[in-house]
């Protein structure tokens, strides 16, 4: 075994089989009488055969019978145990591995996850594990029991004759150059295997999660193309690998067949010469033929080690990767009421991209201030850098005069609550989807938090009120129910900071209002950092911050910031006079269209487009 694949195999041991070691020597050792129990029976054929096949011994009939009986219920009763505790020990070892993998995956930075698809890593902590289950299942089976099988049999041939014994393993060594060149083989082709399955798995999280634009663009064929060519390839490197991994027992049949026919020329002779028994040359022969069996099991070792291999390979690969968003050693105390937010020049780069340029703002306690520009503003990231999911290049970001970097991460992270677009739901009940893993908490606060979210107004119309199923990302709750958990979430937080991104944009007239209503009320007496693209949710937010390009440009109020012009002003007009009419959410009356020419250039590009398929 190479050096790399003695350190995996000795991470599998420390890290998750070594506290089974008294099961598993239970198991061995249950493992070795059943190893123990072929030789025994190979013996047992020369006086069946001498004594009573050809001496007519009845007598030592009921003797050879009750002792071959005696081996098989042995077997049965060992082999039925091993496989039990083996089977158990594979399962809760598994379980820690596929636990810690999660754990760890947890803690990784967003950049991580950026680069590794959900469909991959749901490979790696589900197929990975369950192959690596399987490999030391095999490597201690086939140490315990066959290996000690073999070593019997093997013994009872040499006792027999021990020139027969030699003559059958004959092409024996010339096994060793191909097994070396198929283990690379197999070990390639399982690691193809294994990436395919990922990419597998990838496909089918983004097919179920996107079924509803997959419907609607008719991409039901493109989307079974995609897939059934991932599956074609799975199928060819299956097979390869598999190929490789019947290649060692295949040899094995081969010099074993090899062997029998030299012993049965070389024997045959001392047999008819009287020199050697019948019994003999029988005992001889099934010690060899059940010697055959854990002999190919043991060169499927070989194929099944280098298969597992390449999983550990990328199980270790993940816990090799270790988060760089850390806590410091000594973390400063996190503030306990609403903090001043201050970025102070604060630049961020995604690759060769720079989101943020210098991005300098302060947002006052206890206020609600509100992040607004075109998209790839680099509103979102602010958001990002203030919960550390990056880290800035350069800049510093405080709270209440305290750099954030100083603070533990855990500890930064409690003071905020979240309320997006797109409220996460679990396929859980709405009672776990609200509470989120909090134990004893009082019913009636519960009730005040779900009264003020507008949770209730929907609860009556549900099956089964708090305890209704919520479905597949929330699927079975409208957009503005979904939102509502998301802000009873918030609520039952209680952190001194609130961020809202885009809350209410896809939401109805209607739904828009009882969602706002709630929000204004979740943002009292908490420091509020609202990022808005419609700006009449922003109205009367006590500051607003205009961002362009990484920076923010100008700061004001809605109306201060209208009387100044720049950007800001560009924004509304582009937003609530585009020539057809005025949206001004302070003057709720329509205008009549003034400008007629974009109504006419469009007609004009229908009539050209239509002109030009009638045409073809």
């Amino acid at each position: 075994m190479s050096k790399r694949r003695q350190h995996m195999a000795l991470w599998l041991w420390s890290g998750y089989l070594r506290e089974h070691l008294p099961m598993i020597l239970v198991a061995t050792v249950i493992m070795v009488i059943e190893g123990s129990t072929l030789g025994v029976m190979s013996y047992m054929t020369k006086p069946m055969f001498d004594q009573v096949f050809i001496g007519g011994d009845m007598e030592a009939m009921w003797t050879v019978g009750l002792i071959i009986l005696g081996v098989f219920v042995m077997r049965a009763f060992t082999s039925v145990t091993h496989r039990v505790i083996l089977k158990r020990i594979a399962e809760k070892s598994s379980a820690k591995l596929r636990t810690r993998l999660m754990g760890h995956l947890m803690t990784l930075d967003m950049a991580f996850h950026q680069s590794y698809s959900p469909g991959t890593l749901i490979e790696r902590v589900q197929g990975d594990v369950q192959a690596l289950g399987r490999v030391w299942t095999g490597i201690i089976t086939g140490l315990g029991r066959d290996v000690i099988a073999v070593f019997w049999l093997f013994g009872v041939a040499m006792y027999i004759d021990w020139m027969w014994t030699l003559v059958a393993l004959v092409g024996i060594p010339l096994l060793v150059a191909p097994s070396l060149m198929v283990q690379g083989y197999v070990r390639r082709r399982a690691r193809e295997a294994r990436e395919v399955s990922a990419l597998m798995s990838t496909r089918l999280d983004e097919v179920f999660h996107g079924i509803m634009p997959i419907k609607l663009n008719s991409l039901e064929d493109y989307q079974q193309g995609r897939y059934d060519r991932l599956n074609e390839t799975r199928v060819m490197t299956e097979t390869q690998a598999a190929l490789g991994q019947a290649l060692i027992p295949g040899l094995i049949d081969i010099m074993t067949g090899i062997g029998f026919l030299c012993v049965l020329f070389f024997a045959g002779s001392e047999i008819v010469a009287g020199e050697k028994t019948v019994g003999d040359f029988m005992a001889f022969f099934t010690a060899m033929a059940l010697a055959f069996d854990p002999l190919r099991r043991l060169g499927n070792l070989s194929g099944l080690w280098q298969a597992a291999a390449a999983a550990v390979e990328r199980v270790r690969e993940l816990f090799d990767i270790r988060p760089t968003l850390l806590s410091p050693a000594r973390p400063q105390t996190a503030p306990r009421s609403a903090p001043k937010i201050r970025f102070v020049d604060v630049h961020l780069n995604y690759g060769d991209l720079p989101v943020l340029r210098g991005a300098s703002f302060e947002a006052e306690a206890g206020q609600t201030t509100a992040l607004v520009g075109a998209s790839g503003a680099g509103k979102s990231t602010v958001f990002n850098v203030l919960t550390r999911l990056v880290d800035p290049s350069g800049g510093r970001v405080l709270l209440d005069g305290t750099p954030i970097e100083t603070l533990n991460v855990e500890d930064l992270r409690n003071l905020v609550s979240t309320v997006a677009q797109d409220a996460a739901l679990f396929d859980e009940s709405l009672r776990d989807n609200i509470l989120l893993g909090r134990e004893n908490l009082d019913e009636a606060h519960l009730q005040e938090v779900l009264q003020a979210a507008h949770v209730s107004d929907f609860l009556p119309k549900l099956s089964n009120g708090l305890d209704t199923p919520v479905g597949p990302r929330g699927s079975n709750l409208s957009g503005g129910q979904r939102q509502r958990v998301a802000i009873a979430r918030a609520l039952l937080r209680d952190t001194p900071i609130l961020l809202l991104d885009e809350a209410t944009s896809a939401l109805d007239t209607k739904s828009e209002a009882i969602v706002q209503t709630a929000l204004d009320r979740l943002a009292e007496g908490r420091t509020t950092l609202v990022i808005a693209h419609r700006l009449s949710t922003v109205r009367n937010a006590h500051k607003i911050l205009v961002m362009d390009k990484g920076e923010v440009v100008d700061a004001g109020t809605h109306d201060e910031l209208l009387a100044r012009g720049g950007h800001y002003a560009d924004l509304y007009r582009l937003q609530f006079k585009q020539g057809r009419q005025v949206v001004d959410p302070a003057t709720p009356a329509r205008r009549p269209i003034r400008d007629k020419a974009p109504v006419r250039a469009a007609r004009g590009a229908f009539a050209r487009l239509f002109g030009r398929r009638d045409q073809s």
